[in-house]
């Protein structure tokens, strides 16, 4: 079974940093997942204003307005199906800052859209479309896009006046041996609101095939993509 991530980009997927191949080209029939360990490098946030918008973030595991340099951080990745029989990728990074945070994400490829949707939160409250492509150095660029909000049986287009775009690079540095991860959200309006830049290493579990670990399941899962 080839990885989200594969279906997505064909053959340019060739193109990618063999490392960078490894990280995003497991499937849940694999039987691995893929568990990061490191340092960020700086957290930053925007200016005043953002601070209460990231505060509502912690609410539901997606943004956080702590900010400072090397902070410990784990990105845990596992592949399996959710309970709608849908390949879906965990992105739950967990910053060990002045107070423990976690921004928990959830990808799947959308047969409906023909491309990656990310489930932000630890309800997936927030639908977001993925662009992906790679970048000279053979990493993995991934930009967001449009935002759907579902809760119950409210569902609707969100504003991006009232969020922020998305810049995500994650690639593989040589002269280091390490991955390196930079990620920049911002708002056409309110300019830069959130973001982190670091590196990690990976070690690599075996899975059983029954799941993933109990503290990454969401709480909520959402069907409507």
């Amino acid at each position: 079974m080839s990885s989200i991530y594969q279906r997505v980009l064909g053959s340019d997927f060739e193109k990618l940093h063999p490392k960078i191949q490894e990280r995003f080209g497991f499937s849940s029939a694999d039987g691995i997942a893929s568990v990061g360990t490191g340092v960020m490098d700086e957290i930053w946030r925007g200016r005043f204003y953002t601070i209460p918008f990231l505060y509502v973030g912690t609410w539901r595991r997606i943004m956080f307005p702590e900010q400072g340099r090397n902070i410990p951080f784990t990105i845990e990745n596992y592949a399996y199906q959710d309970r709608f029989g849908r390949e879906t990728v965990t992105w739950v990074r967990t910053f060990e800052s002045r107070k423990r945070r976690r921004f928990d994400a959830y990808m799947i490829y959308s047969e409906q859209r023909n491309r990656i949707v990310d489930y932000l939160g630890s309800h997936q409250h927030l639908a977001v479309d993925l662009d992906l492509s790679v970048d000279e150095r053979g990493g993995m660029k991934i930009r967001s896009g449009a935002q759907r909000f579902y809760e119950g049986p409210i569902g609707f287009s969100f504003p991006l006046f009232f969020s922020g775009i998305a810049d995500v690079c994650e690639w593989y540095d040589d002269a280091t041996d390490k991955y390196r991860i930079q990620v920049e959200v911002t708002n056409r309006t309110w300019g830069r609101l959130f973001g982190y830049n670091g590196s990690f290493d990976v070690t690599w579990r075996k899975t059983d095939g029954t799941g993933i670990p109990e503290h990454l399941i969401p709480l909520r899962e959402e069907q409507r993509e």
